[in-house]
């Protein structure tokens, strides 16, 4: 970790090696060590602006980001208004063409703007691209996966996983065991960080903010789609992720909202029979997960694996409980009076860009 002094040598070095035509936007809440050290892999890249959004932050980032990093523009929304809106913010404080989005609990390899930016240069249809995310201890971290629907619930949330990848379709359909080390066209990449076209970004007027958190990027992904844009993955570069700094300290919380964002993203995209299928089958997941936990419960050899079946089982129980089918056919009503007054707009765009070529 670098020291502030030692933050603003490295930026002096590489002042004359800025790297044109991308911002870089950072969403924070409460992540203060972590944030510290995305930064500082950040300004090593030397981008054109560097953007942090903070999400009222209690634990001294604010403090930070303005003592050892003061050319980083701070942004605070004390009202923590969602992931979504907070990158929408962002972006409407980057006056580049490309805007890097990253999380928090994000680091940079070496060459890692320069080498997206290139790529995105090169596709002109991109609208979105995302690097290899990789752990911290240097393995994949899967990050492409396909739409969701209620096989893709059975093939991501449940043993049946195992025998999919026995099916060669299933596999790859869903980019199970898939190697990530070719670049090419995917429905969707994990939102830890990516690299966006503004003029794409703008054609769907960006994130929507009814997803608080969770399934944001899923979402704006299919949204491009529709516009004429692809979002792509690209093994050009590395990034760290960390993954659930934000989210550890509320887990059980966190995972709820990530089915219901799930269940959200169906709702609003999906025909009214997959919705259904899609909750139906989030109940199903639920009750097997809580029967296959309550049974293994009292032989937990040691206190950990107890504490950790206990928590859940107590997930699968609220689980259990949401009303999944009923939030479902709310989000479609409301989803359908939406599109009604914007798809229009987005399909004048889209004319005007294909047109424009």
């Amino acid at each position: 970790m670098l020291t502030p002094s030692r933050t603003e040598s490295v930026a002096n070095d590489v002042e004359d090696d800025v790297v044109d035509g991308v911002a870089v936007a950072v969403i924070s809440y409460n992540t203060c060590d972590i944030l510290r050290d995305c930064l500082t892999s950040v300004m090593l890249e030397a981008p054109t602006a560097v953007v942090v959004v903070d999400n009222g932050s209690t634990d001294g980032s604010i403090e930070m980001v303005r003592r050892e990093f003061p050319a980083v523009r701070l942004v605070i929304d004390p009202t923590n208004p969602g992931y979504g809106a907070a990158a929408n913010r962002a972006v409407t404080e980057c006056a580049m063409p490309y805007i890097l989005l990253l999380n928090s609990d994000t680091i940079l390899h070496p060459g890692s703007i320069a080498a997206l930016r290139d790529y995105m240069e090169q596709h002109h249809d991109a609208g979105v691209v995302g690097p290899r995310l990789v752990n911290p201890d240097g393995s994949l971290q899967p990050s492409c996966f396909a739409f969701p629907s209620a096989a893709f619930l059975f093939v991501e949330h449940s043993p049946f996983r195992a025998a999919a990848r026995l099916l060669p379709r299933v596999r790859r359909h869903f980019f199970i065991g898939w190697p990530h080390t070719e670049p090419r066209a995917v429905p969707w990449v994990v939102g830890a960080a990516l690299l966006i076209r503004r003029e794409a970004f703008d054609a769907v007027d960006g994130f929507d903010v009814s997803f608080h958190m969770y399934y944001e990027e899923v979402d704006l992904a299919y949204r491009m789609e529709a516009a004429g844009w692809t979002t792509h993955f690209a093994p050009v570069a590395d990034v760290t992720h960390l993954g659930g700094a934000t989210t550890a300290r509320t887990w059980s919380a966190m995972r709820v909202r990530y089915f219901r964002s799930l269940s959200r993203f169906c709702a609003m995209h999906s025909s009214r029979g997959a919705a259904t299928r899609l909750a139906l089958a989030l109940h199903v997941v639920a009750a097997g997960k809580l029967v296959l936990d309550e049974v293994r419960r009292p032989f937990a050899r040691d206190a950990e694996r107890r504490r950790d079946l206990e928590a859940r089982v107590a997930l699968w129980r609220e689980l259990v409980q949401v009303p999944f089918l009923r939030e479902a056919r709310e989000v479609r009503a409301n989803h359908s009076r939406q599109v009604r007054t914007g798809v229009a707009r987005i399909s004048a765009r889209a004319s005007a860009r294909a047109s424009a070529r």
